[in-house]
């Protein structure tokens, strides 16, 4: 089968490449097809009143309720720009607690008394959608008998419209809670995290003198993916149920030598990279770059910086349309952190910052930033904010497949720490004995060639070690991974920034009180503040030993794995903060452990059963052909008089290959094979003690095997055909 699926694939490329060749497309202009199927502000103003597309904008900037003759006005509207385009349906999108988006598609058609039909769409349809929530995960919010749920239009991500083959759908974005009115989704306490900081952060901004009514979360998420071809795909049962390969031995190359990382793309995958683009681009995404990322066959897409829920609404259409474009051309896209084993692994920056209503990005530092008083506060109030909340910070990116990334010499360490770069440590060095009196400059690089030109120099070099690096005028939360709904860790991020934003405003507030000039009260808060939280600035190699032991010393969490990680989201202090800032209350924190606990454990168990499934099917039966032919070899060299001693150690040594697979097939059925009545803490912490290490030994196993075994007798790709045939 794996010969099979090489041969299938070689034939693929071949195929498309003569296709590819004969129908050269012509590529769109970027600019002119740029958000051509959303409905935004450009195609509001064309199609609204006055009154209605104020009335609309005031709701989108500013937040205020919109009443349903606006509503109705703009359903009128919608529906009409939708069925110019073709459109028949909507669908109120939503993001479940799934990880993933979750639609329910309805006609436009109503029927009329005389027996004929015409399209309608009001503000009531608009504003809200009721799908059924009884098999949505809710953490024991609601019962399987409660099925009634609410999806609510979220206006200040616009619609769009989805071109498939056989028509056209309109996509709204929405919200989706349950009938006690209790958060079902990822979207909901984004948007009440993202109300809760802006709030703070225009407390801060008064004192400096700003006019600010709103400060939105901004958010530009870096994409790791990996394309194959679907041949190779489609022959592998643990790609197709787990999203990553559960075995696999290394390849003899695999990224050691560097070559992969920023190199020429493949004409395949470029001309499927330029399709989704341009898919991307006609909805409104504002992707900005791509290449080839570090391990052989991965690669990345990263859009510019946007309203940070509009970025997540972006982030899962990215996804999508990287799913649904791949097979166009004979590839499949995988999104899993660790597809491959050896290689390097995927993750999602998460490029996070925040901007006031007039496009300020407060974490722009300026030419001379330790002048520059605001910025000071708003990075020490990042800087307090990380310390303070490493905990919930790393539960929020924790994920069985993201323990598979976290810790390797790939991806940031699971202990939080920040990067600040030279520039800023040094004034916040500077600051902790008193106010800091000069900034450090880069200068410019002279690079020795004349005909080059000289380039300014930044103040310092970058961290990719980092988990959270401050990037010239934003942080990076490096450890998100690949696959994951980047909802929950710009939730938390926003959540810990509100809180470190309120302790800021409460100081300086009461120090202007007493009439302390501002100046002096803020000089005396930084000091504070990175006297206290100055344990988490870290700009060294977060992938040493040295700083694991460092980190201890500082009593930083090191937690390791998402068993550990989880409980941080239901400590007493979590809980009170997302309750106290109305983002999350005790039940719906509760209810999203358990949720994340059910899907760790959900994960490892279909993985251990895969595993067997595939050691009994697969490797077993090509082992036991293999180690026939190997027997009948010996005697055949027996009988005709010649040396059966290398021969019978091969023999020897396969054998026991096989009855050890056995044995260990055997023990990871028999761990999988238990009934428990214990919580869901407790029984993730026997998939993670018991069935993930009877896993990793089988792999072993299984792995050596396949090393031994002949290529056309092996019945799965390989990683050197997987990896290599593009």
């Amino acid at each position: 089968m794996g010969s099979s699926a090489l041969s299938e694939a070689a034939k693929s490329i071949r195929d498309w490449s003569i296709t590819e060749g004969r129908n050269p497309s012509k590529p769109a202009n970027a600019a002119d097809i740029f958000g051509t199927r959303v409905f935004g502000e450009k195609v509001q103003q064309e199609r609204l009143s006055k009154t209605a597309y104020r009335a609309l904008r005031a709701t989108i900037t500013r937040g205020e309720a919109l009443d349903l003759p606006t509503a109705d006005a703009v359903a009128a509207a919608l529906m009409a720009w939708a069925v110019e385009h073709g459109a028949t349906h909507y669908t109120h999108w939503f993001q479940p607690m799934t990880g993933i988006t979750a639609e329910k598609h309805d006609s436009f058609l109503a029927p009329s008394a005389d027996g004929t039909a015409i399209s309608e769409f009001r503000g009531k349809e608009l504003i809200k959608g009721e799908p059924d929530a009884s098999s949505f995960p809710s953490g024991g919010m609601r019962s399987t008998f409660e099925a009634r749920g609410y999806t609510a239009w979220d206006p200040t991500s616009p619609p769009w419209l989805h071109m498939h083959r056989n028509g056209v759908t309109l996509v709204i974005p929405t919200a989706f809670v349950s009938w006690t009115g209790e958060a079902l989704d990822k979207k909901t306490p984004l948007l009440r995290s993202m109300e809760a900081v802006s709030k703070q952060a225009v407390r801060v901004l008064k004192l400096f003198g700003s006019t600010a009514e709103r400060v939105f979360a901004t958010c530009g998420p870096e994409q790791e993916y990996f394309l194959i071809d679907r041949n190779f795909y489609f022959a592998r049962p643990d790609l197709i149920n787990a999203g990553r390969t559960l075995f696999g031995a290394k390849p003899p190359k695999g990224q050691e030598l560097e070559d992969q990382y920023f190199g020429t793309i493949p004409e395949r995958v470029l001309a499927c990279m330029a399709e989704a683009e341009e898919e991307l681009f006609r909805v409104g995404v504002p992707v900005k770059t791509r290449h080839n990322e570090v391990a052989p066959s991965q690669y990345e897409i990263a859009p510019v910086f946007e309203n940070a829920n509009v970025a997540v609404d972006h982030q899962m259409m990215t996804m999508e349309t990287l799913k649904r474009v791949a097979p166009r051309y004979g590839l499949e896209c995988l999104l899993h952190e660790k597809p491959f084993a050896g290689v390097n692994g995927s993750g999602k920056h998460n490029n996070w910052s925040l901007s006031d209503e007039f496009g300020n990005n407060l974490l722009g530092p300026g030419a001379t930033p330790h002048d520059n008083m605001q910025f000071l506060v708003f990075c020490a109030a990042v800087i307090r904010a990380v310390d303070r909340w490493q905990g919930v910070l790393r539960a929020s990116i924790a994920s069985a497949g993201n323990d598979h990334r976290l810790g390797a010499n790939e991806a940031p360490p699971a202990i939080l720490s920040i990067f600040l770069g030279d520039q800023l440590t040094d004034i916040f060095e500077q600051i902790e004995k008193g106010p800091a009196k000069s900034t450090k400059q880069g200068g410019t690089l002279d690079v020795g060639v004349s005909v080059l030109p000289k380039l300014p120099r930044d103040a310092g070099d970058r961290n990719r070690t980092s988990p959270f690096a401050f990037t010239g005028n934003k942080f990076e939360f490096r450890a998100v991974s690949s696959g994951q709904n980047i909802s929950f860790p710009n939730t938390v991020l926003n959540a810990a920034m509100a809180d470190a934003l309120d302790s800021v405003a409460v100081e300086l507030e009461a120090a202007l009180a007493k009439g302390e000039e501002l100046n002096k009260a803020v000089s005396k808060l930084l000091t504070k503040i990175i006297k206290e939280h100055k344990r988490i600035i870290f700009n060294g190699n977060g992938y040493s030993a040295e700083w694991a032991k460092e980190a201890g010393k500082r009593k930083l969490l090191n937690l390791k794995n998402t068993v550990d990680a989880l409980p941080q989201l239901v400590t007493k202090e979590a809980v009170k903060l997302f309750d106290k800032y109305k983002i999350l209350n005790e039940r719906e924190m509760h209810a999203r452990y358990e949720i994340f606990l059910e899907n760790y454990n959900k994960t490892i168990n279909i993985e251990g059963n895969l595993m067997v499934l595939m050691a009994n099917r697969y490797i077993l039966p090509a082992a036991l052909d293999y180690q026939k032919q190997l027997a009948q070899s010996v005697s055949a060299v027996r009988s005709a008089g010649g040396s059966t001693v290398q021969a019978k150690k091969l023999l020897t040594g396969y054998t026991k290959l096989v009855d050890k697979l056995r044995v260990q097939t055997d023990l990871l059925a028999k761990v999988l094979d238990h009934s428990s009545s214990a919580s869901a803490f407790a029984h993730a912490k026997y998939m993670r003690d018991k069935i993930v290490p009877a896993m990793e030994n089988l792999r072993v196993t299984g792995d050596s095997i396949e090393e031994l075994t002949p290529h056309g007798a092996w019945p799965l790709p390989t990683y050197r055909e997987m990896l290599f045939v593009k």
